[in-house]
């Protein structure tokens, strides 16, 4: 198999991983139907969820294209994939400017590590986030 392949492989994976974690996140208790929630952070919730679904389905489209464009579909779909995480880590930095947090008291809680006696607070969409865009860079050394 060809390095070619497995980084269309790995960029698939990635991108399907991201529309439907992100669907399987959002769609319950702790999101979109959390009663806690006012009904118009509901909607941006699902809309959020809905548009990065969609656009992992675009993605899959431009990295399995053929023809000329193969190559540029392939570069699209990875910048693409970008978008999300990046639009993450942006409200991650300035969620004190709008009054945000990482978590809610009826979520998902942060991961609690002891190490060497200190306690760590991990949020997990912050380490899966990190990981994703750190695994954009191995599939574009792949391809």
């Amino acid at each position: 198999m060809s390095h070619l392949v497995v980084a269309r492989i790995s960029l698939s994976f990635l991108c399907a991983v991201q529309g439907l974690a992100t669907l399987a996140i959002d769609f319950n208790q702790t999101h979109a139907t959390n009663p806690a929630w006012t009904s118009h952070a509901r909607f941006h919730v699902v809309w959020q969820s809905v548009s990065v679904a969609l656009l992992s389905v675009l993605e899959l489209v431009l990295i399995w294209l053929h023809g000329p464009y193969q190559k540029d579909g392939f570069y699209l779909a990875l910048l693409l994939t970008a978008v999300s995480p990046l639009g993450f880590l942006i409200a991650f930095v300035s969620r004190r400017i709008f009054g945000g947090a990482l978590s809610d008291p009826n979520g998902i809680p942060p991961l609690r590590l002891t190490l060497f006696g200190v306690v760590l607070c991990i949020d997990l969409n912050l380490a899966a986030v990190v990981a994703a865009l750190a695994s954009r860079g191995a599939i574009l050394a792949i391809y």
